[in-house]
């Protein structure tokens, strides 16, 4: 499970399409109206973004942070994977069929 933010929904909803297409990722949940408190390049900032929860496997998991990373407007995009350590066997079996190994 893989954790992107994102400037707005028109973005999240791109990325998500383009990832869903190139068989990247199985699913991708948008979660508009977070709001991020960070710091950046020495500064305390703050922002509303959309919070993307995209499902993926193991062995596509680099070529989806390669995508993110090519296709995403911010200069460094979160790209926080956190391993599913369990799951319904179905739905664990429809991510792998979901996405091209």
């Amino acid at each position: 499970m893989v954790l992107i933010t994102t400037p707005n929904l028109r973005v999240a909803r791109k990325l998500a399409r383009r990832a869903l297409g190139e068989k990247l990722v199985a699913c991708a949940n948008l979660i508009p109206k977070i709001e991020s408190h960070y710091w950046w390049r020495g500064k305390l900032e703050s922002n509303a973004e959309v919070l993307m929860v995209c499902k993926t496997t193991k062995s596509r998991l680099v070529a989806f942070e390669k995508f993110i990373l090519a296709n995403h407007p911010y200069d460094t995009p979160e790209f926080v994977a956190i391993p599913i350590a369990e799951g319904t066997r179905r739905y664990l079996a429809w991510i792998d069929a979901s996405v091209e190994t």
